[in-house]
């Protein structure tokens, strides 16, 4: 199985780069992942949120193939331990999912295609991070939950 995150708008802070950078490195020993970034779009100011979310959304799509699955990271998705998500994540591999693609949408979300498109929702947390954050956030989950399944001592219960 491949895994790929997709997330609008490049990171600016070159610590929390440096951060993902090692992570997807880590991950990259379990799995095939790739980090794509949608450039941010040009002239929001002119755009209301819901175009703004149409765009991306049309973005987003345009970087699907037919048999990926996609989940997006969304504040209303199913939340999971850990350990859940690592035997979530081996589901996924023993369904036979070619590509399992994440998604982190822009600043308002996703648009109704996106949400339509998608085969589940997943929440890291409660909490509001910066799009920035969940990319790090996420990647160091994914790594955590290859840790899990592999019985490595990364994780402490």
């Amino acid at each position: 199985m491949n895994i790929k995150l997709i997330a609008i708008g490049k990171t600016d802070n070159k610590s929390l780069q440096t951060l993902i950078d090692d992570y997807t490195k880590r991950l990259s020993f379990y799995i095939k992942f790739e980090l794509e970034i949608i450039p941010d779009i040009k002239n929001v100011k002119n755009l209301s949120e819901s175009q703004q979310k149409e765009k991306e959304g049309e973005l987003i799509l345009s970087k699907l193939s037919a048999t990926d699955q996609l989940i997006l990271l969304d504040e209303n998705g199913q939340t999971f331990s850990s350990v859940g998500f690592s035997e979530e994540l081996q589901k996924k591999m023993n369904s036979g999912v070619k590509t399992l693609v994440f998604v982190i949408g822009g600043p308002y979300g996703f648009s109704e295609t996106v949400y339509k498109k998608a085969q589940g929702k997943v929440s890291l947390s409660l909490m509001t991070f910066s799009h920035q954050m969940v990319r790090l956030f996420f990647i160091e989950q994914l790594y955590r939950g290859f840790t899990i399944l592999r019985n490595e001592p990364y994780h402490h219960q």
